[in-house]
């Protein structure tokens, strides 16, 4: 199985999961989409699967700097195109394990999907 793990790598959840995966001996590929970009099929992909409420973070501070207009009416066109014009918005981390996608950082979960 190849596992990429999308985020930024500077990010605190994403070092606990670097660290958590590394502890295990996982193989995995490291994603940067803030240094490589996103595309936005990929992202169109993600949302089908877990929903784009899921993948934005609209918890986290660039989300937040956003003009109101931009952070009102949201649906899964301007969500996408909010995450490709700034990845920081996109929940961390995305674990890719080619067949099923982990979002976020929780052990028992990454426990269970690479038993």
């Amino acid at each position: 199985m190849t596992v990429t793990m999308y985020g930024i790598k500077n990010c605190d959840t994403i070092k606990k999961a670097r660290t958590w995966l590394e502890a295990r001996g996982v193989a995995y590929a490291f994603h940067d989409y803030k240094a490589a970009g996103i595309g936005r099929e990929r992202l169109a992909e993600w949302c089908a699967e877990h929903g784009w409420e899921k993948l934005l973070n609209s918890a986290g501070t660039t989300f937040r700097k956003l003009p109101e207009a931009d952070q009102q009416d949201l649906d899964a066109d301007k969500a996408v195109a909010l995450m490709v014009a700034q990845p920081s918005m996109i929940k961390r981390p995305v674990l890719d394990l080619g067949h099923r996608r982990l979002v976020g950082f929780k052990a028992d979960a990454y426990e269970a999907a690479l038993a």
